[in-house]
Parts: structure tokens; C-alpha cells; sequence
């Protein structure tokens, strides 16, 4: 039985129209933490570029997640900040295509990398002495670009999965972004397998990335709980606790996104907020604030552009 159905061409991002009166604030807010986020990143970027002490593995990989994390808040927040001022909020499906494309592989690309980092500390603390065998620079880079290759592999599929078919249904998006669950109700096929499909792939990935670095962190915690010294547990423990506050705050938000019940009628706008803008903004401050190694590169450079 054929019907007359529109094939929509874009979508309206609907964002935060909900609320009229907060748009100026919440963009004046979001501005200032995408601000700030970025130059958290690029800061640290920078200091394990021209600071030769840091160029080990671990600040490789702190790097790669600052870049990872900037090109994640680039697929999103600009658009977001546009759209609070704006009337038009349309988005083409091949941008919406694009966006959500790029936000779920730097989504994955971020889980595997703090994975990596778990694995590094684990590496570090567990195998001293084998360590720089282990874990060259060499090697740290061949584990960065298979932690990208990975999210975006993934996110190919989850891709490939909604947008192999046109969307009919409407094309009002009840999100600020093109979100993986917002989207795929609106196909004009039954959506309900897609969206499974899709929400397992999301939640096995989540899930799988945060049991790897749990893991690890149980040998980590016994290995360090044989230190006779005090002061090398503290030492051992010290070196983990900027990655493992972060794993913590991205892992909680990232949960209340993804495995969000069924049927739930929590507002998916304001729930995505915390892991779209807050974690971004919070990671780069808790590496850097508490990393001795990074004050001292920025303490160095500052004193270097001073004089």
C-alpha cells in the first residue's frame, strides 16, 4: 500500500527552543566553556610540543586526547552557539549525516584513548622495569591512531545504519545536535531494529572501554598496595589520579546519555549538556591542575616569553 509521504531534505534542530527566555544566557555560558575548553586543550598541546621533558607516552597520549577532544567540541558546540541565536535552525541530512559521523567517532576515539591511558599507568606501575621496552613512542603512536581508526570504524556503522534509508516521519530533531536516537526515529522504515542495533553497538562500546580500564586499575591497586613505602604508594597513586577523576566524570555522563531507560521523559537536550560541554571543559583543568609536570612546562614557557 503506497502513501503519500514527504522525503524530508533537512532537519530542524529544535536545541533549546523550549526555553525562550534562557537562550542568550545558556549561549553566553556555553561560549565562555567552549572558550576556555579550547584553550585548556590547545595549552596543553602545546606544552608537550615544545617541552622536550614531556615527550614520553603518557603526555603523548594526554595530547592525543586534547586533540581528540577539540576536534569533538568542533563537530558540535559551534553549531549549538549559531542556533541559540538564530531562528533558522536547519541542518541538510548529509551535514546531519557529517556531524554525527564525526561525533560518534571522536565519542569512541576519547573512550579508547583514556583506555590506552589506564593501559600505560598499568604498564608504568605494574611492568617498571620492562616499561620502556614496552611502551615506546613509537608504539604509543601505532595505539593513537588505532584508537581513531577504532571510533571511527564504529561510527561508520552506527552511520551507515540509520541513513541507509530517507526520512519521512518529520523533520523536527528534538536535540541540539544530530544525536544517533533522535535521528533514527524519524526513518521511514521501522526504526525500533535500528535503534537497537545501534544503542547496543553504543552501550557494548561504552561499556567494554570502561571494564578494560577498570580492569586495569584492579591490577594497578594491587600492585601499589605491595609498595612497602608510604610514600611510593602515594607516589604510584598520584600519577594515576588526574586520569582516573577524568575516566570517572566522562564515563558517569556518558552513561546518563547512552543508557538512558526506554520510554524515559527526562529532557535528552539538557541530559546530553554534561557530556557535550561539561566534560570537555573539565578535562583538560583536571589534567593540568593536577599534573606538577605540565605547571613546570607552563611556568617554563611563561618565563621564557617573559624575558
Amino acid at each position: 500500500m503506497q502513501t503519500n509521504q514527504t522525503i524530508v531534505k533537512e532537519f530542524t534542530l529544535l536545541g533549546f527552543s523550549l526555553y525562550p527566555d534562557a537562550q542568550i544566557s545558556l549561549f553566553v555560558i556555553f561560549f565562555c566553556l567552549y572558550l576556555l575548553t579550547l584553550m585548556g586543550n590547545l595549552t596543553i598541546m602545546g606544552l608537550t610540543w615544545v617541552d622536550r621533558a614531556l615527550h614520553t607516552p603518557m603526555y603523548i597520549f594526554l595530547s592525543a586526547l586534547s586533540f581528540s577532544e577539540t576536534c569533538y567540541t568542533l563537530s558540535i558546540i559551534p553549531k549549538m552557539l549559531a542556533d541559540l541565536l538564530a531562528k533558522n535552525r536547519s541542518i541538510s541530512v548529509i551535514g546531519c549525516g557529517l556531524q554525527m559521523y564525526f561525533f560518534l567517532g571522536l565519542a569512541g576515539t576519547n573512550c579508547i584513548i583514556l583506555t590506552l591511558m589506564g593501559y600505560d599507568r598499568f604498564l608504568a606501575i605494574c611492568k617498571p622495569l620492562r616499561y620502556p621496552l614496552l611502551m615506546t613512542n613509537i608504539v604509543c603512536g601505532q595505539l593513537v591512531a588505532s584508537a581513531w581508526a577504532g571510533g571511527f570504524f564504529i561510527s561508520l556503522i552506527e552511520t551507515a545504519l540509520i541513513f541507509r534509508d530517507f526520512f519521512c516521519s518529520s523533520n523536527l530533531v528534538k536535540h541540539f545536535f544530530c544525536h544517533m536516537r533522535a535521528i533514527v526515529r524519524l526513518s521511514c522504515l521501522d526504526s525500533n531494529l535500528t535503534e537497537f542495533m545501534v544503542t547496543l553497538i553504543s552501550e557494548s562500546g561504552l561499556l567494554g572501554t570502561f571494564l578494560l580500564i577498570i580492569l586495569t586499575y584492579v591490577f594497578i591497586l594491587s600492585t601499589v598496595l605491595r609498595i612497602p613505602s608510604a610514600e611510593g604508594k602515594q607516589k604510584a597513586f598520584s600519577t594515576c589520579a588526574s586520569h582516573l577523576t577524568v575516566v570517572i566524570i566522562h564515563f558517569s555522563f556518558a552513561s546518563v546519555v547512552f543508557l538512558k531507560p526506554e520510554g524515559s521523559r527526562r529532557d535528552d537536550t539538557l541530559i546530553a549538556v554534561p557530556y557535550t560541554v561539561i566534560t570537555p571543559f573539565l578535562s583538560p583543568l583536571i589534567f593540568s591542575l593536577r599534573n606538577k609536570d605540565m605547571k613546570n612546562a607552563f611556568v617554563k614557557v611563561v618565563g621564557k616569553i617573559v624575558s
